[in-house]
């Protein structure tokens, strides 16, 4: 499904998990192509659980190890989702909550171009078919660090209040630290809401905000960097899970915002 307004164009596939797979700025690719990349939704929860492990009200619940002794990224980013509605800038999304994620639900995506092309919305539902549980809630963005074979790569900037002191394990340890300078895989606390500016120099700055609390920065790789917007840090189903109820859906939002460089 493709998306148009003003000069961007937006490829968003339902039928691999409602990810964004392409960005086109014009005519310039902005995200990492591939089946794994695009920009993906994680939920019922972000990042890795320890151990696939989390308890709720005393009960240890045991989800699949995807990702070594860890589950990662949630339930749906390779599910087919299921297209409510859709027009030339807009679409939405929902995926049901099945086994193995222990309580029915459904997530929802809202998919929002902005008039003029200048950016895009993405907004997100978790919402509970029964009994309320314990939810996360965000993105996996891969932006290409480099816009063109040669080109100079993407500068990340932001503040954050604290940074999530990374184990061993690469999962918080609990504590929290003063932000240290990258390469990064790390967990960041913005109190007021995500605000990381991506500037490829002298062609394209690309702003990511949301008014959740929590962004995941990667850049370790050589092809692309992560900017995560999350409801909570990784393993939050143990350390702050958001209680979803029928009366109380979990709701984020992420806007990407961009404007040219070139001279």
């Amino acid at each position: 499904m493709v998306l148009r307004a003003g000069d961007t164009e937006l490829t968003v596939r339902p039928d691999q998990g409602a990810r964004l797979s392409s960005l086109r700025i014009a005519g310039t690719e902005v995200l990492r192509q591939g089946d794994r990349y695009g920009s993906f939704v994680m939920a019922p929860w972000c990042g890795r659980t320890r151990d696939g492990r989390f308890t709720d009200g005393g009960t240890v619940h045991q989800l699949p190890r995807d990702a070594g002794p860890h589950a990662i990224h949630g339930t749906v980013r390779r599910r087919a989702w299921r297209t409510v509605r859709a027009d030339a800038g807009s679409a939405a999304f929902l995926c049901d909550l099945t086994d193995p994620w222990p309580w029915p639900g459904r997530v929802t995506q809202l998919v929002e171009l902005a008039p003029d092309g200048g950016g895009l919305t993405l907004t997100l539902g978790v919402e509970t078919l029964g009994d309320s549980f314990p939810a996360q809630a965000g993105w996996h963005p891969w932006f290409l660090r480099a816009l063109a074979p040669g080109g100079r790569d993407v500068e990340i900037g932001f503040d954050a209040a604290w940074q999530e002191e990374r184990g061993e394990d690469h999962l918080p340890t609990g504590r929290r630290i003063a932000p240290e300078p990258g390469p990064w895989d790390d967990c960041f606390g913005m109190p007021d809401g995500v605000d990381v500016t991506l500037t490829w120099p002298e062609l394209l700055e690309l702003k990511v905000a949301s008014r959740a609390p929590w962004a995941v920065v990667y850049d370790e790789m050589a092809e692309a960097v992560c900017v995560e917007p999350q409801s909570g840090p990784p393993d939050g189903l143990n350390s702050a899970p958001r209680r979803v109820t029928e009366l109380e859906p979990l709701e984020i939002s992420t806007t990407w915002t961009w404007r040219s460089l070139a001279p």
